[in-house]
């Protein structure tokens, strides 16, 4: 693969000319990898990795290792580690609930990789943590036990813990969204955990837990306030500046409230979203497959469409097709269900299509190599 092992998670970089980027683009038949110079004009794509199986979510730890998330309808999921993505090897100890119990874990939906701790979160819905660099998983029975458990019903695409924020400057704070659950808060670690969702609509009501039934689509930490998140849900686009205490809507410009990815540019605070038509159609408003900008923190949104398909364009992005390099300037990457892959490297100016049409995209992570 062209994925040396000292590629760097994307983090804010000065551009320079001998920069590269690499795209790690998860679908439902296996991996591919897209990687450019600094300009991001002119790709390369290689692959498959994984040949077959769904690649559900990838990361990269500071330590350098990379984590890979698959997933078979036969085998199961699993997680494969290692310094090199042409060496990964399947990790023994994975996430993973006891046999025999009534949890079944069939895909891992995301991977945060912090400097001392990693998180997964699973389907069905549950949190697990590793200390030693993704080798060996536990459990968070705070979360996977929670008292409001008998409550949790799953949305369409299952009962998937698919978000966790780590708060950068105490690490004691974590947020995990579960669909069609919502969000939980931990302010000591993982050991108890809160519903964090007054002022989102309820989509799934259940009278005997009032603080649940919503249905959070993605979670985008604001990167300079640990308590600014904004979140795509079921009901709408919502943000909170008290860590989830209270949300407000926050949908001027949008073609719809609903969608599935949301993301922010960690140099600019650009937040991008791509709305779709409702949760029961789940197709491009009128056929025109258009992300959209925030520059405000969300107080008004812009479409972009320059460069991307004329309508009719009736594929989505899933939650965890969409991701940001954090560059200058901003780097912005849409798989679509389609196969299809734009990229942009001007913050949504401008877009262009990978030279490919892969299988149905479920995941895109970006790093970047000085």
């Amino acid at each position: 693969m062209l994925l040396p092992s000292h590629l760097e998670s994307a983090t804010p970089a000065v551009y320079g000319s001998r920069m590269r980027v690499a795209v790690l683009i998860g679908t439902e038949k296996g991996a591919f990898v897209a990687t450019s110079d600094a300009a991001r004009r002119q790709w390369q794509v290689e692959g498959p990795l994984f040949k077959g199986w769904k690649v559900t979510a990838s990361a990269r730890s500071p330590s350098g290792r990379y984590l890979v998330a698959t997933a078979s309808f036969v085998y199961g999921p699993a997680l494969h580690v290692g310094d090199d993505l042409s060496g990964l090897a399947q990790v023994e100890d994975g996430p993973a609930y006891p046999e025999g119990g009534d949890l079944k874990l069939s895909q891992i939906w995301t991977i945060n990789a912090g400097a001392s701790r990693h998180y997964a979160g699973v389907d069905q819905a549950g949190l697990f943590f590793s200390d030693d660099d993704g080798q060996s998983w536990q459990p968070v029975p705070g979360l996977n036990d929670h008292p409001t458990r008998k409550g949790w019903l799953p949305g369409a695409g299952g009962l998937c813990a698919h978000a966790v924020l780590v708060d950068p400057a105490n690490a004691e704070r974590i947020w995990c969204g579960i669909s069609a659950v919502g969000v939980f808060r931990s302010d000591d670690g993982g050991a108890t955990w809160v519903p964090k969702n007054e002022g989102v609509d309820q989509v799934v009501p259940d009278p005997n837990f009032p603080d649940i039934g919503r249905c959070v689509h993605g979670l985008a930490p604001d990167s300079e306030h640990a308590d600014t998140i904004f979140r795509q849900d079921h009901s709408g686009m919502y943000r909170t500046y008290d860590g989830g205490d209270h949300w407000e809507r926050n949908e001027a410009g949008l073609s719809s409230g609903f969608g599935f990815p949301i993301a922010m540019d960690p140099l600019t605070s650009a937040l991008y979203a791509v709305p779709i038509e409702s949760g029961e159609y789940r197709m491009p408003v009128g056929g025109a497959f258009r992300p959209h900008r925030s520059t405000n923190g969300g107080d008004s949104w812009e479409p972009l469409g320059n460069g991307l398909p004329p309508p009719p364009y009736e594929a989505g992005v899933l939650r965890g097709a969409m991701a940001v390099d954090g560059l200058d300037p901003g780097g912005v990457y849409l798989g679509t269900a389609a196969g299809d892959l734009f990229v942009s490297a001007d913050g949504g100016d401008s877009w262009q299509g990978l030279p490919c049409t892969l299988p149905r995209i479920l995941s895109v992570e970006v790093y970047v190599e000085e």
